[in-house]
């Protein structure tokens, strides 16, 4: 099966001039999404992950799911002010400004293998933040991966641990 069958574009969202690559048509369609979390769990197990980290908001459908189909547990990468009680932050630059995420303070012991996971690489400033900070909470972070990466944005460069992908957009 082709996933990128299963992928919408969309373009002028959100805003002029930015194509969207939308994964609503790839989890409404059941033996796609199926098939894409089989290509991930291959992918992925390698590693040997103690847990995954998704990163927020998309990045959740795809890190739940797996971890459940690895049996391993999960965590959440988010927001600022979005987790409750304490966590750990990191400040990080955007293209235009900057960001911040935010993980429980308590949700990595370490030395635990944690894959990080969103649904989409592309400049690659969210996903190298979230290396960061779970290497600041103690976490070893063996790899990441994404459904898709937009290989001309050239974010794989920014990662210093592999990055596995079911589909890649060269334009």
């Amino acid at each position: 099966m082709d996933l990128k069958d299963h992928i919408r574009g969309i373009p002028d969202f959100p805003k002029p001039g930015i194509f969207f690559y939308d994964i609503s048509t790839l989890l409404r369609h059941g033996g796609a999404w199926q098939e894409a979390m089989s290509q991930m769990t291959r992918a992925v197990r390698g590693y040997q992950p103690d847990l995954l980290a998704g990163i927020e908001s998309r990045g959740f459908l795809v890190a739940a799911p797996l971890a459940l189909a690895l049996g391993c547990g999960f965590v959440m990468l988010r927001k600022r002010g979005k987790l409750p009680g304490p966590v750990i932050s990191l400040e990080y630059d955007l293209e235009y400004g900057t960001d911040r995420i935010e993980i429980q303070a308590d949700a990595v012991e370490p030395g635990q293998r944690v894959v990080v996971l969103d649904d989409l690489l592309a400049t690659g400033g969210t996903m190298a933040a979230g290396i960061q900070l779970l290497r600041n909470v103690g976490a070893a972070v063996p790899a990441a991966a994404a459904l898709i990466e937009l290989t001309f944005l050239n974010g794989r460069r920014r990662l210093d641990v592999p990055c596995e992908v079911l589909v890649s957009y060269d334009s």
